[in-house]
């Protein structure tokens, strides 16, 4: 099984764009705050900067775009020195409108913002998500980009038959490009998931783990499957990936575990035999740990969110 593949479906994408997108002018500013949001930014004509706390800035230009993770706030602006608005009031007033800045005329930009909505508390996979990437405009992967995001947005406006679906695909076609455009450029000082895969060695651990997350797996026995030593099997693994490959693994297996749980077409006990617990106590035991509460009591917390939106899709129906 494709481990990059995995992340993609268990990732439960959705997304969201801001408005009919910004119009702006002359000098401004639009600020991003901090909230862990996974944001997306691209420029459909002109150009402007975006500004980082603790990175020089980046000059986009149109066709350019960027994922950005809000673990610290960013601006978009004309320059350096213009006082910036807040781009969440400015946007929820202009939900159906495009959003217009500036003062002046020269140099006119229009860009475009939204951001990618994920199922809550999965630590793994959530941090297989890169903080920053950014696809130039004369990228290969530039034009497949804004062409995915132009199908998404049609499809959100002028919904047919099967749309839903259609989006849920779209969304994860648009994240699978970037991610993999990525992985492509991914540096040597990064760590985690994503640049696991980029290393031979260690996507081949990745991918047993994840074609058999069941399996009774030792660190001897995948530096074995990769023809390595125990010792420097063990330590490229964690400085690739950030951890250990026992740690991973049991953090894959609770993913699979939380999805298995939604799902809701297995018991408690099949869930934790399929990934590799030969009782029900200790995958129970292994998931309160991981989770904060027990498999059972998650499974009916997702119940109850799921019972909520059905009966406002009813009542928004009615």
């Amino acid at each position: 099984m494709d481990p990059f593949f995995d992340v993609i479906r268990l990732l439960g994408l959705r997304a969201a764009v801001f408005g009919a997108g910004i119009e702006a002018s002359g000098r401004w500013a639009a600020s991003f705050p901090k909230r862990d949001d996974l944001l997306f930014c691209w420029i459909e004509s002109g150009d402007c900067r975006l500004f980082r706390p603790g990175s020089e800035h980046l000059h986009l230009r149109q066709g350019d775009f960027v994922l950005i993770r809000t673990s610290t706030s960013f601006t978009l602006a004309s320059d350096a020195m213009s006082a910036a608005v807040d781009s969440a009031t400015e946007v929820s007033k202009n939900k159906t409108h495009r959003l217009r800045l500036g003062t002046g005329t020269g140099n006119p930009v229009v860009l475009h913002a939204g951001k990618f909505v994920l199922d809550a508390g999965n630590d793994l996979l959530m941090g297989a998500l890169p903080s920053f990437v950014h696809v130039a405009h004369d990228s290969a992967s530039s034009e497949r980009v804004r062409t995915l995001l132009a199908m998404n947005e049609t499809e959100f406006h002028s919904p047919g038959p099967g749309s839903e679906f259609v989006i849920v695909r779209l969304v994860e076609l648009l994240l699978a490009e970037i991610l993999r455009f990525h992985i492509w450029h991914v540096g040597p000082e990064k760590l985690g998931l994503l640049a696991g895969l980029s290393d031979p060695l260690t996507s081949r651990a990745l991918s047993l783990m994840h074609a058999d997350a069941g399996h009774a797996w030792t660190v001897a026995a995948l530096a074995k499957q990769c023809a390595v030593s125990r010792s420097a099997f063990a330590a490229r693994f964690r400085s690739i990936v950030g951890i250990g490959p026992m740690a991973y693994l049991q953090q894959w297996r609770m993913a699979l575990a939380r999805d298995a749980l939604r799902a809701g077409t297995s018991s408690v006990g099949e869930i934790g035999m399929s990934i590799g617990f030969q009782s029900q106590s200790a995958f129970s035991t292994a998931f309160t740990k991981a989770v904060g509460c027990s498999p059972t009591r998650f499974q009916s917390r997702v119940s109850l969110t799921q019972s909520g939106h059905r009966a406002g899709v009813a009542k928004l129906a009615g």
